[in-house]
């Protein structure tokens, strides 16, 4: 772990909340010792309920990089990534997660992710939104034709 990169992300948390850019999280991406994505919550200032700062620093790394995997990147974020970030995270390919607060220390101050946690854990038919699965056979159509696709890019 190196200190300093966690010190930007948390330098970017302070700072662009400050600016009214959102709440108070930062993160960067670091490939090979050299910061190559920067992230800060743009949620309010977006109207964006996704541009969390982990998001906004991957979708920064793959434009930099010009890829969608982040294999032998890490990411070192100002608090413990919430649960959207965490899948953005494994989505990446990330090989490493470095962070300063915990989720204790965001839910005391108002940013309580357990509620989704607790919901991902539920089965569908339990959850809070309700879902209804439909033309599954249609869809299926889709899927088995990405399938048969020699050209296909896999992710």
């Amino acid at each position: 772990m190196n200190l300093e990169f966690l010190r930007e992300a948390i330098r970017l948390s302070s700072e662009k909340m400050q600016a009214g850019a959102g709440g108070p999280f930062g993160a960067v991406i670091v490939r090979q010792g050299v910061i190559v994505g920067r992230g800060w919550n743009r949620v309010t200032s977006t109207n964006d309920p996704t541009a969390h700062a982990e998001v906004t620093a991957i979708r920064d790394a793959c434009t930099h990089l010009q890829t969608f995997s982040l294999a032998g990147c890490d990411i070192y974020s100002s608090c413990e990534p919430c649960p959207l970030c965490l899948a953005a995270i494994y989505w990446a390919r990330i090989d490493r997660i470095y962070f300063a607060a915990t989720c204790d220390d965001a839910a005391a101050v108002g940013f309580d992710d357990r509620q989704f946690y607790d919901e991902i854990r539920k089965p569908r038919d339990e959850r809070s939104i309700p879902m209804q699965q439909a033309l599954r056979d249609e869809a299926a159509v889709a899927l088995q034709a990405w399938t048969n696709r020699p050209d296909r890019i896999r992710y």
